[in-house]
Protein backbone atom coordinates (compact mmCIF):
# COMPACT_ATOMS: atom_id res chain seq x y z
CA UNK A 1 0.00 0.00 0.00
CA UNK A 2 1.40 3.71 -0.53
CA UNK A 3 1.46 6.50 1.53
CA UNK A 4 -1.03 7.71 0.20
CA UNK A 5 -4.09 4.86 0.82
CA UNK A 6 -2.54 4.92 4.42
CA UNK A 7 -3.54 8.74 5.16
CA UNK A 8 -6.82 7.61 3.62
CA UNK A 9 -7.21 4.74 6.27
CA UNK A 10 -6.04 6.71 9.04
CA UNK A 11 -8.31 10.02 7.95
CA UNK A 12 -11.31 7.23 8.00
CA UNK A 13 -10.51 5.77 11.20
CA UNK A 14 -10.52 9.10 12.63
CA UNK A 15 -13.63 10.12 11.34
CA UNK A 16 -15.57 7.02 12.34
CA UNK A 17 -13.78 7.73 15.88
CA UNK A 18 -11.81 4.03 15.83
CA UNK A 19 -9.24 3.04 17.85
CA UNK A 20 -5.90 1.54 16.45
CA UNK A 21 -7.51 -1.50 15.56
CA UNK A 22 -11.31 -2.19 15.01
CA UNK A 23 -12.57 -5.10 13.95
CA UNK A 24 -15.50 -5.42 11.04
CA UNK A 25 -18.06 -5.15 13.95
CA UNK A 26 -16.78 -2.00 15.24
CA UNK A 27 -16.50 -0.43 12.27
CA UNK A 28 -20.18 -1.15 11.43
CA UNK A 29 -21.15 -0.01 14.66
CA UNK A 30 -18.95 2.73 14.51
CA UNK A 31 -20.68 4.22 10.64
CA UNK A 32 -24.38 3.51 12.39
CA UNK A 33 -23.22 5.34 15.59
CA UNK A 34 -22.02 8.22 13.58
CA UNK A 35 -24.64 8.10 11.02
CA UNK A 36 -27.33 8.36 13.45
CA UNK A 37 -25.68 11.08 15.15
CA UNK A 38 -25.06 13.52 12.22
CA UNK A 39 -27.99 12.56 9.51
CA UNK A 40 -29.72 15.22 8.20
CA UNK A 41 -32.80 14.02 9.03
CA UNK A 42 -32.64 13.36 12.34
CA UNK A 43 -30.01 15.86 14.11
CA UNK A 44 -31.11 19.18 15.03
CA UNK A 45 -28.18 20.36 16.69
CA UNK A 46 -26.48 21.55 13.22
CA UNK A 47 -27.96 22.78 9.91
CA UNK A 48 -28.67 20.75 7.79
CA UNK A 49 -26.01 21.41 5.00
CA UNK A 50 -23.93 20.89 7.65
CA UNK A 51 -24.91 17.14 8.50
CA UNK A 52 -24.88 16.74 4.94
CA UNK A 53 -21.50 17.54 4.37
CA UNK A 54 -20.86 15.14 7.36
CA UNK A 55 -22.82 12.21 6.86
CA UNK A 56 -20.72 12.19 2.87
CA UNK A 57 -17.55 11.70 4.84
CA UNK A 58 -18.67 9.32 6.87
CA UNK A 59 -20.42 7.59 4.44
CA UNK A 60 -16.35 7.81 2.55
CA UNK A 61 -14.83 6.78 5.33
CA UNK A 62 -16.73 3.89 5.96
CA UNK A 63 -16.25 3.01 2.26
CA UNK A 64 -12.60 2.99 2.59
CA UNK A 65 -11.87 1.02 5.38
CA UNK A 66 -14.45 -1.77 4.02
CA UNK A 67 -12.39 -1.75 0.84
CA UNK A 68 -9.40 -2.24 2.98
CA UNK A 69 -10.50 -4.84 4.94
CA UNK A 70 -12.59 -6.68 1.86
CA UNK A 71 -8.83 -7.33 0.55
CA UNK A 72 -7.91 -9.75 3.46
CA UNK A 73 -10.91 -11.55 3.55
CA UNK A 74 -9.80 -15.40 3.54
CA UNK A 75 -11.91 -18.58 2.79
CA UNK A 76 -14.14 -19.91 5.39
CA UNK A 77 -14.39 -23.61 3.80
CA UNK A 78 -11.76 -26.21 3.02
CA UNK A 79 -11.59 -26.06 -0.98
CA UNK A 80 -10.78 -29.68 -2.25
CA UNK A 81 -11.47 -32.96 -0.16
CA UNK A 82 -8.19 -33.18 1.13
CA UNK A 83 -7.00 -31.46 4.63
CA UNK A 84 -4.32 -29.15 4.61
CA UNK A 85 -1.35 -28.92 6.53
CA UNK A 86 -0.69 -25.82 8.85
CA UNK A 87 2.77 -25.02 6.43
CA UNK A 88 0.57 -25.80 3.39
CA UNK A 89 -2.18 -24.04 4.51
CA UNK A 90 0.15 -20.63 4.88
CA UNK A 91 2.10 -21.58 1.78
CA UNK A 92 -2.00 -21.72 -0.18
CA UNK A 93 -2.54 -18.12 1.01
CA UNK A 94 0.73 -16.03 1.79
CA UNK A 95 3.04 -18.22 -0.88
CA UNK A 96 6.00 -17.73 1.84
CA UNK A 97 7.33 -19.99 4.11
CA UNK A 98 6.01 -19.46 7.37
CA UNK A 99 9.25 -19.80 9.35
CA UNK A 100 12.14 -18.50 6.65
CA UNK A 101 10.08 -15.86 4.51
CA UNK A 102 10.58 -17.31 0.91
CA UNK A 103 8.27 -18.66 -1.21
CA UNK A 104 8.67 -22.16 -2.22
CA UNK A 105 9.89 -21.67 -5.84
CA UNK A 106 13.04 -20.31 -4.13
Amino acid sequence: MTKKDWEKITAAKNILELEDKATLAEIKKAYRRMSKKHHPDLSVSNSSKDNGRLMHQISEAYEVLMQYCGKYQFPLVLEGSEELEAEDWWMDRFGQDPLWGKSSED
